[in-house]
């Protein structure tokens, strides 16, 4: 149930003065979490500050804190916001998927990039990997509420293949990270590299994601011509 929005009453504003963004007095949830996904993203957790959350909101950080008590707990929403919430619909979509099982694993890629990977959303992940030892509890969450479910829906991704007989028999525990690894080397490669890369050495994501479910569906032998009896 979204929250109503809070009357902030601690940003004094002077008669006759312009308002601006940064002295509007009330602010909704998804501004603070659009806000404070910005900051995470560009500046890490630990360099990111509440008040600098609330600034960006147009709000007190007295107003922030009436929604989130506490900046892990502004992060936790952030990642229900942008990518743990999200789980409800995409299950959704691989039960009602008809096509075949090659179609279905290109079709997750693609949609995966589209959704996640060309937005903001997609510099979640490199956050939690570099910051993780620090912050154990985020690291936690997100393992719980991210990583497991994900793994959970890529094994039923690849074990409907494998039922339908599209796929062979695959060792599932370790085969979830055959589709995983290609997007997470995107995801820190947009976040790291990319941007300090000339235009000659960038990658292309689309084509990255293609190569890559070619390489999972065919594999990199040649198929073996066979021999002619003479």
């Amino acid at each position: 149930m979204p929250l109503p929005p809070v009357s902030d009453t601690s940003i004094p504003v002077e008669p006759g003065a312009p308002q601006r963004r940064s002295r509007r007095k009330e602010a909704r949830p998804g501004e603070l979490l659009d806000a404070a996904l910005t900051l995470f993203v560009e500046k890490g957790f630990a360099a990111t500050r509440v008040e600098e959350v609330a600034a960006m909101a147009g709000v007190s950080k007295g107003t922030l804190f009436l929604y989130f008590p506490s900046k892990e707990e502004l992060f936790k929403a952030v990642v229900n916001e942008n990518l743990a919430g999200r789980f409800t619909e995409w299950n959704e979509e691989f039960e009602r998927f008809s096509g075949d099982s090659a179609e279905l694993v290109r079709y997750c890629m693609h949609s995966w990039w589209e959704r996640i990977g060309m937005t903001p959303a997609s510099g979640i992940t490199k956050l939690v990997m570099s910051e993780a030892g620090m912050f154990p509890e985020i690291a936690a969450f997100y393992q719980k509420e991210v990583i497991e479910p994900g793994h959970d829906l890529i094994r039923r991704i690849l074990q409907r293949g494998v039922d339908r007989g599209d796929f062979r028999p695959l060792p599932m525990e370790y085969a979830v990270y055959s589709l995983i690894a290609p997007m997470i080397f995107l995801l820190m490669w947009k976040h790291s590299m990319a941007p300090c890369c000339p235009t000659t050495a960038q990658i292309d994501p689309i084509g990255f994601i293609d190569a890559q479910v070619d390489l999972l569906l065919t594999g990199m032998l040649a198929p073996k011509t066979p021999r002619t009896s003479v």
